[in-house]
């Protein structure tokens, strides 16, 4: 397993910088990587135990494989599979394959890292890699959102460095584990560049831009996988070290709310996407021993409708109403929209009743509001107009990987079959139906646009300042250290039974 591993970590770097001697092949090199990585995590769900190693002693590197990576790189594969077979007819260049492959596997490597600074390494060969894939239509507009989206990951990833080293002088050693005992401004400046690369809480604020004006595939790459390689280390630290739990889970509560406020008021198709982007990593957060299959649901649903927003007539809602969709298209939509929305028969119910089952009680009436917005948000979609007008003109490829990533969401549903009571389906249900009222009652009519300040450039900087400021309020003004957190944590839990 160790050989293979790195065999599987080494491949997409040496395929991505070949693939310029092989300019012809480029496809077929890179369809190969992501059927490497598919057959490799299907190895991984084979594993009767996580298996770890260490290649460089403490100062790094240390892997770490188990189930939750399993997931995580199984969705990287099939978003990754989908996104080539959507651009299989395009006239995208090598260096567009090139990207996709560098990309592909720097986020895989995060996917298996438990060291801070193995995953540092990662994180930047991703920031570059996606950089380069947003500006790729060298348009000034694409130009302009890769630099803004450059310059918040680096300056985030400036405060984790820090908070890294601090660890080392600490323990002398980057093991995830060394954030137990750390003092609470290494953690603090590690989180904020986690937050901030993983497009989590205010901090997250640069995503909805960055991914909606980005080309439809690499929208899909964005928000399938990409972001997720800042929140699979926040899920990581959250199972390594128990004191950090209630941090995590705090965030994903705040981010689920804060996305899905965002996103029922939206009515740009794209933007309400990546507003949902960012709720739905605050579910993965919000439940984090479940927080794979979560990830896997998610990055199947939400690339799929990225590549299907990408065809429609037009990004904006309103307008949308009245163009009728081509039936087969809107098909698709509706069950993508179906499982985001927790629906029976996708995976998105077993992920989310999954989630729901593994919640806090301080956190159940937040995520049963974010649910809820969820169902509102997509009930835009789903009562679009539709006919069978035959004027679509999407390539082959885009059917390929709809039917991949559809199909995903459909054999996906299995893995937690034991989600289907009678109970669990009626409190879903309830919960869309509910969706779906408010939106034609209140939300179909509403004009309210919520202010963009937040997202300019000149405050994204600032806002991550405050972000800090909370961090530090958490990590250490509450008390001294983790230990109080932890006791005020336990003390609001009692609270809240008693109120109960």
């Amino acid at each position: 397993m160790k050989a293979l591993t790195i065999i599987w970590i080494a491949l997409p770097l040496f395929i991505g910088f070949s693939i310029y001697l092989l300019p012809r092949i480029a496809r077929y090199l890179a369809l190969g990587v992501a059927i490497f990585s598919l057959g490799y995590a299907l190895i991984i769900f084979n594993l009767t135990s996580t298996f770890e190693f260490k290649l460089l002693d403490n100062f790094g590197v240390i892997l770490v494989i188990d189930n939750l990576s399993g997931f995580f790189i199984l969705t990287n594969a099939l978003v990754t599979l989908a996104v080539l077979f959507y651009c299989w007819q395009s006239d995208k260049t090598a260096f567009f394959y090139t990207q996709i492959i560098i990309l592909h596997g720097s986020v895989n490597a995060t996917f298996i890292c438990a060291d801070f600074i193995s995953l540092y390494v990662a994180l930047e060969v991703i920031s570059i890699a996606a950089f380069l894939l947003i500006a790729y239509p060298r348009s000034d507009r694409s130009i302009w959102v890769a630099l803004r989206y450059l310059f918040v990951s680096n300056t985030a990833m400036l405060f984790y460095l820090v908070g890294a080293v601090l660890v080392y002088q600490s323990h002398h050693s980057f093991s995830f584990v060394g954030l137990r005992g750390s003092p609470p401004e290494a953690m603090a400046l590690i989180f904020l560049g986690l937050l901030a690369k993983g497009g989590i809480f205010v901090s997250g604020l640069w995503l909805p831009l960055t991914h909606s004006e980005s080309e439809t595939p690499v929208s899909a790459m964005l928000s399938g996988v990409v972001v997720k390689a800042g929140v699979y280390p926040l899920v990581r630290c959250a199972l390594m070290v128990s004191e950090v739990d209630p941090i995590v889970r705090i965030f994903g509560a705040t981010t689920s709310l804060l996305g899905v406020g965002y996103a029922v008021f939206e009515k740009d198709s794209k933007r309400m996407l990546a507003f949902h982007t960012v709720s739905q990593l605050g579910f993965i957060l919000a439940a984090p021993e479940v927080g794979g299959f979560y990830a896997l649901t998610h990055g199947l649903v939400k690339s799929s409708l990225f590549l299907i927003a990408g065809i429609l007539p037009s990004r904006n809602l309103k307008e949308l109403k009245h163009m009728a969709i081509d039936t087969p298209i809107w098909i698709a939509l509706v069950m993508a929209s179906f499982s985001i929305s927790g629906f029976p028969l996708l995976s998105g119910f077993g992920a989310k009743v999954l989630t729901m089952k593994n919640l806090l009680p301080w956190q159940v009436i937040a995520m049963n509001i974010a649910a809820l917005g969820t169902a509102i948000s997509f009930a835009k979609f789903i009562f679009l107009p539709h006919a069978r007008t035959g004027e679509s003109h999407v390539k082959a490829g885009f059917w390929s990987a709809i039917t991949l990533l559809l199909g995903g969401l459909i054999i996906a549903n299995g893995i937690y079959y034991e989600a289907y009571s009678v109970n669990n389906i009626i409190k879903p249900l309830i919960t869309i139906f509910l969706g779906w009222l408010a939106y034609h009652l209140f939300f179909q009519k509403a004009i309210i646009q919520l202010s963009r300040t937040a997202e300019e450039f000149n405050h994204l900087i600032g806002v991550m300042s405050l972000v800090l400021i909370l961090l530090f309020w958490l990590f250490f003004g509450l008390g001294n250290g983790l230990q109080t957190t932890a006791n005020s944590y336990l003390s609001f839990q009692i609270l809240f039974h008693h109120i109960l």
